[in-house]
């Protein structure tokens, strides 16, 4: 059974980080690339960062750049998202997602494209 848990989100000010964590069982890690996204009240599901299934390489969304990183350890099963210098219009849920396939451009990681999803966690940013 293919879970995907997210964890670490909460409630800060703005300026604040937190450290996002994901933990994946049930399938074979180190064979998907993963992604973090977004969504706010009233708004679609956004990309905010993607890393390939080595930790290698790494991709963000332009409001994610300079901010966030995403990592991973395949020791753990886990990928990370370090959120720092928050902003209100970061207050979302978040959620992970997993891609099979190791040869595909993370570039083009996107809501309809994974294959599993966590359940998300609340981020909530206040001003």
């Amino acid at each position: 059974q293919v879970q995907l848990v997210e964890s670490g989100g909460g409630l800060v000010q703005a300026g604040d980080s937190l450290r996002l964590s994901c933990a994946a069982s049930g399938y074979t890690f180190s064979n998907y690339a993963m992604g973090w996204f977004r969504q706010a009240p009233g708004k679609e599901r956004e990309f905010v960062a993607a890393i390939n299934w080595s930790g290698a390489n790494t991709y963000y969304a332009d409001s994610a750049k300079g901010r966030f990183t995403i990592s991973r350890d395949n020791a753990k099963n886990t990928v990370y998202l370090q959120m720092n210098s928050l902003k209100p219009e970061d207050t979302a849920v978040y959620y992970c997602a997993a891609r099979l396939g190791r040869m595909q451009s993370i570039t083009t990681i996107k809501p309809n494209g994974m294959n599993y999803w966590g359940k998300g966690t609340l981020v909530t940013v206040s001003s």
